[in-house]
This record gives C-alpha cells, structure tokens and sequence, in this order.
C-alpha cells in the first residue's frame, strides 16, 4: 500500500491541530535558541522582534552574500563574454541571449522537483549546501577555461563559451533547490505574528541587492581584477573570487541556522516525485488563499516582467534619456520597493492581507496609468515608477506571508517549488509579447492595459477572500 507525505513522515499524526500545535513548537524552537529572544518582544509590532532573533539574524545575513552574488553573477557571465569571446564589430546580444536561455531552463524544469525533495531534505543542508556548491562552481571557471582556451570550436563557437553555459545551467538548477528552502525556513524560525516584518524585511534586501547588484556590479568586479593583479601579477580572475567567496560566505553563515526540525528518515516507499507534485498542486487547488495569493504573485511578476522590456522604449522617449539608461527606470521601482516593504514592516497589523492586496493593486494600477500618461516628462515617470514599486510591495508581501503561514509543515517545499514555478513561467510570456504588443498598440495602451489587468486581479482576490470569510462565518454558525 503507497504511504502519504504525511504517513511518511510524521506517522500516526491524528488530526489537523496536533500538526499546527506541532509546527508552532518547532517555530518556537527555532525562533528562540538560546534563551528565546522573541519571548518578551513576539507581540510588539515593527522589525525589532526578527532583529532579536539569532536565528532569523543568520538567515538574513545569508541571503544578503547569497543575492548578492547572484545579482553580480550575470554581469560576471557578461563581462567573461565581452573579454573572451566577443568580436570587435559583433553585437554581445546573441551570446547574451542564449546564456539567459541556459540560465532560464533550469526554473522552467526544475522549480517544482526541486520543492519535493526540498520537503524531504534538511532544509538548513539544502540551504547551506546549495550556496558552497555554487561558490565552487564560479571558482572554477577560471581553470576551465584556461584548459579549454586551445580547444578547437564546437558547432562554430568556442569550447569556453559552452563551459559558461554548463556552469550557468548548474548555478541555476542549484537556485531552484535554494529558493523554497528558504522560504519554507522563514515560517519555522520566525512567530507568525512576526512573518508580515520578517518578509518586508526580506524583501528590503532583496530590492536593495538588485539595486546594488545591477549598479555596482561591473566597477567592484573591476576593482577586483585590479587588486588581485597587484597582489599576484599574471592573475586575472578576481572577478570569480568575489562572486564565488559570496556564495561560500552565505553557506557558511547559514550553518549558524538553527531550523528546530523534526526530520525523521521516511520509510517505506521511494519518494513519488510526480505523485508529490499533484499532490501540490490540488492543495493549492481546493486552499482558496494559497491559490488566490500564487495568482496574485504570479500577475505581479507578469506585470514588472513587461515592465523591464517595456523600460527601454520608455526610457527612449523620455527628454534627457538613452535606451541604454533604462536600469535608472527599474532602480526607481526597486527604490519604491524597497521603501514600501520598509514601511509596511512596520504597520503589519493594521489592515488583512487581503486589504493591503487590493490598496496596493489599485495604487499600482493609478501609478501604470501614470507612467502611461507622462511617457514625455522624466521627473512624472521617475515618480509614477517609485509608486509602482512601493504599491507593489504592498500585494507581493502579504501575499507571500499568506503562503507561508497556511502552508502546512509537510506541504511548504511542494507549494513553494510550484509558486517558483509558475513565476517562472510567468516571466517568459510577457518577456516574449510586450515588445510585439508595444509595436502593434503603442506604450501608453500596453501601460494601460498592464493596469486593468492588476485591478482585476486585485478585485478578484479580494472579493473571493470576502466570500470565503462569509461561508466560514456561516460554516460555524
């Protein structure tokens, strides 16, 4: 007879509330080692209860290094590309191009096997690990490709080139292991009353590391070829030491993590990996929140896909701007961003999740209809984008904290592999259609059509969360 997840793993569990008596015993294991920092601080609201918490602190501290570096490793790939194999006269997009192929594959492929097994795992092992693999990866290639530099071409491009592609696609598949470990973490070192903070708080970063990332990136990896040069003449790879040394900091800094899990070795039969994932997806299939925020998330990074090629038209019709300074367009998002999750960890109990994803929907929507309307005025369109990303926040936040808080133990790596999933998914097809669209319908139709389409999303959610309290209130009566 097939055993369940559940038989699996956490045997003759009887009923629904031992699980969540369970899980808040493991929250509050490994939310407070040592002492329990939160004890005297769990209630208050603001980012002070997840600042005193060690554990928390070591997460934190992690995925800064860990996005860090995978900001900066595509303009590591980009810059290996320029000095290596681009020609003089030839256009870098092409090499560009299939290296984000190879770098898209694996999210495409993986995001939702990876969750399974992330379920069964260590997740403090998958976390730890994943981030030390890749460092030794991108310290690798320098060896690679001096091996590979006298080899003769492969199907007319060069042998080194295929080892970028090789390592990218690795890097990449490694991320879809660490991506819901690390979400499916946040529930069981954080309180939940604190999840709201702890993920504004994450989000901050992770704004904050795209910003840096992106415009920091090419002059500190410069500097580091410089420096190692200095020390040691002849040696040109600093570039890999700093990527590579972020990921080996942040595995190293997540051994301090203390998760307060409960593995046990599953027995019986081998893991169901396709049985598994359906199983996933009819529980976010028939759990109207979870289902209701996935989509939510998944218009969201439909919405700021279109918006990073939709930048680069805008930025050529603005007076003072290059297409080429399009990233001034999305820094401003990841300002606005960055501010919103900042001040929404501060206020995180003041309105429902569902609340707070409509008024950002609805903000988000005014602000696209903004940027529609004032493609010719630079300072408008820099404070429309501002207020795109600070709304923004306002629905990608909760949103997420919904998942996280009514996911399951057992269930959170199955339905944080699907949501990594879907996302990704959901990044290619505007990436492929907004170009077209805004050829054939001109930029402020698309703006305004990209606005219609998160009011609608943002009704929606709300309404059916409306609807469901209704039918639980009258289920109790």
């Amino acid at each position: 007879m097939r055993l369940s997840d559940s038989e699996r793993v956490t045997p003759n569990l009887p009923d629904r509330s031992e699980l969540m008596a369970e899980d808040s015993a493991h929250e509050a294991q490994g939310s407070q080692p040592e002492g329990g920092e939160e004890t005297a601080h769990s209630s208050k609201l603001g980012f002070a209860p997840v600042l005193k918490n060690r554990n928390f602190l070591a997460l934190w501290s992690g995925q800064v290094f860990s996005q860090l570096a995978d900001k900066v490793y595509l303009v590591l790939m980009i810059a290996l590309i320029a000095s290596r194999f681009q020609d003089t006269n030839q256009t870098i997009s092409g090499w560009v191009s299939v290296l984000m192929i190879a770098f898209t594959i694996p999210a495409v492929l993986f995001g939702s096997v990876a969750g399974v097994f992330v379920d069964r795992w260590s997740k403090k092992a998958v976390l730890v690990s994943t981030n030390i693999l890749r460092g030794i990866l991108v310290l690798a290639v320098p060896t690679l490709l001096w091996i590979t530099q006298g080899w003769k071409s492969f199907y007319d491009l060069p042998v080194g080139f295929y080892v970028l592609l090789g390592i990218t696609f690795l890097v990449s598949t490694l991320t879809q292991f660490f991506a819901p470990a690390e979400q499916a973490v946040i529930p069981l070192i954080v309180n939940p009353q604190n999840l709201l903070s702890a993920n504004s708080l994450y989000t901050t970063t992770m704004m904050a590391s795209l910003i840096i990332g992106f415009a920091v990136g090419e002059p500190v990896l410069a500097l580091a070829d410089t420096l190692v040069r200095q020390l040691v003449s002849g040696w040109d790879f600093g570039k890999e030491l700093v990527v590579g040394g972020f990921y080996v900091i942040a595995g190293f800094l997540l051994l301090l993590l203390k998760t307060g899990e409960n593995r046990e070795t599953p027995e019986g039969e081998p893991p169901h990996v396709w049985q598994d994932i359906r199983e996933g997806l009819s529980y976010v299939k028939h759990h109207r929140p979870i289902r209701n925020a996935l989509i939510q998330l998944v218009i969201l990074f439909s919405v700021f896909a279109a918006i990073s090629v939709l930048a680069v038209r805008l930025a050529e019709t603005l007076p003072g701007m290059k297409a080429s300074q399009f990233g001034f367009l999305l820094s401003a998002a990841g300002v606005g961003m960055a501010c919103g999750a900042a001040i929404l960890g501060h206020w995180n109990q003041r309105l429902s999740h569902a609340q707070l994803s409509l008024y950002g929907s609805v903000g988000m929507a005014g602000s696209l209809v903004g940027v529609g309307l004032f493609t010719h005025h630079l300072a408008l369109t820099l404070l429309m984008t501002t207020f795109l990303g600070g709304f923004a926040a306002m629905v990608a936040i909760p949103m997420q904290t919904t998942i996280q808080a009514e996911t399951p133990p057992e269930m959170r790596g199955k339905v944080f592999g699907l949501q990594n999933n879907a996302i990704n998914i959901a990044l290619s097809l505007p990436l492929a259609l907004a170009g077209f669209a805004e050829t054939l319908l001109g930029l402020r139709t698309v703006f305004f059509g990209l606005a219609a389409l998160v009011i609608a999303g943002g009704v929606l959610n709300w309404y059916i969360s409306r609807t469901g309290s209704s039918m639980s209130t009258k289920a109790d009566k």
